[in-house]
């Protein structure tokens, strides 16, 4: 395990002019998922990240996979409909917690062993561990281990204190081995590099591999800052993306800001921050009573320009003649932000709002994202953009789900 420590000179974006979120260009989604409720009646089932798996022989019967927390893990087709349903796995003892799904990514011709396989990968935060699903024909199939060992936690007891496996990103061995997986700790600014494995018995286990620490204090003008959270808890990370084509880890430190982390070979980089939070360096204090935190001071001048607390997910999408642009969920104002790293660091290129359109909602307060700019058939020729919803509308009880958005319709409002 080693600490990452904040690098002297930050990689500071262009000092362009700060558009407020009313003045971003809009886009709308075509589609939407059925809504989920949070409650006993609901199955309490809370949408949290998408990630896309491609049908190579046809495109247009690709699949959505959501996580649900304690609602499981939900398959959609790409008009929105759910085609498939796993519960979270049951709790081992009366007294234990029982699963709870955080983060899904998908990895495509994994090599697992002697087998080539498609697979989602998923983060359970109720029983610290990863949990492993073979995709074939669009069908999910549970190919974890027997008994998967914990992510993070010493003990059984300490799973049950939740300091559990939170975020999760999918980097694919660059010489055609097995996988590794990235995922983070909650209420810490610890990530961990996992390998996964065949069991011996056709399954899927891991191994822990590295860990880093990210910075919880930080260098501001006047002093030190560290971000303000309940006591006892870290300025944790959720939202990843590894680029693949760099072997490059972004990472959103929530209170904090984005991450880039070089991952080679299992093993963590030097950590650099490269863009922050507009609320980096403010002063606050936790209040008990309110159980939020109330600013004491005025805004920093190391603050960030585009992002507004929590920095949530992450994606990327590839375009050609190697653009690529990194897409940030500014969850504190419901706005996205976009980022051009062809060269290696982030320059912001603008960003965007998804708002009411004229059958589907907006979306507000999003967690997870994921893009692929592969053509899925004529509804999306040049690809898809997927959003978790925090407030999905209209309705009487309150409910998150999952929104479609043509892949085009956003690229054309990015420079």
């Amino acid at each position: 395990m080693r600490t990452a420590a904040l690098l002297g000179s930050l990689v500071l974006l262009p000092l362009l002019a700060l558009p407020a979120a009313a003045e971003l260009p809009r886009v709308t989604a075509a589609v939407e998922t059925p809504p989920n409720f949070d409650d006993d009646a609901g199955g309490n089932a809370d949408a949290d990240d998408p990630a896309i798996w491609i049908d190579r022989a046809r495109p247009e019967r690709s699949r959505v996979v959501g996580t649900l927390k304690n609602g499981g893990l939900a398959v959609f087709d790409l008009r929105g409909r759910q085609v498939q349903h796993i519960p979270t796995p049951q709790a081992p003892t009366p007294d234990a917690e029982a699963g709870r799904f955080n983060n899904v990514d998908i990895v495509q011709g994994a090599r697992i062993g002697r087998r080539t396989l498609d697979l989602a990968v998923v983060s359970d935060r109720g029983r610290d561990r990863i949990r492993v699903y073979a995709i074939r024909d669009g069908v999910l199939t549970d190919i974890t281990t027997a008994a998967p060992p914990r992510a993070f936690s010493a003990t059984e007891a300490e799973v049950d204190e939740q300091r559990t496996a939170y975020g999760l990103t999918v980097a694919p061995d660059p010489d055609g081995g097995a996988p590794w997986v990235v995922v983070s700790r909650r209420h810490d600014t610890r990530l961990g590099v996992f390998r996964l494995a065949d069991d011996g018995a056709g399954r899927v286990t891991y191994r822990r591999v590295d860990t880093v620490d990210l910075p919880a204090t930080f260098a501001v003008p006047g002093g030190t800052w560290a971000p303000c959270a309940e006591p006892g808890e870290g300025p944790q990370v959720e939202g990843m993306v590894f680029d693949p084509t760099d072997g490059v880890l972004y990472a959103a430190q929530e209170d904090v800001g984005v991450w880039r982390v070089p991952v080679r070979d299992g093993r963590f980089g030097r950590a650099t921050l490269v863009d922050k939070v507009r609320e980096f360096g403010r002063p606050a204090v936790y209040d008990e009573a309110t159980e939020e935190c109330a600013f004491t001071g005025p805004p920093s001048p190391a603050a960030g320009r585009y992002l507004t607390a929590d920095a949530e997910g992450l994606t990327i999408a590839y375009g050609k003649n190697g653009a690529k642009q990194l897409l940030a969920s500014s969850q504190g104002d419901s706005t996205f932000v976009a980022y051009d790293i062809s060269r290696g660091y982030p320059r912001h290129t603008g960003g965007f709002v998804v708002s009411d359109g004229s059958t589907v909602d907006g979306v507000q307060h999003s967690d997870g994202a994921a893009v692929v700019t592969t053509p899925l058939g004529r509804d999306y020729p040049h690809g898809l953009l997927v959003l978790h919803d925090g407030e999905n509308a209209p309705g009487d009880r309150e409910s998150t789900n999952f929104k479609f958005v043509r892949w085009e319709k956003v690229a054309g409002v990015l420079r």
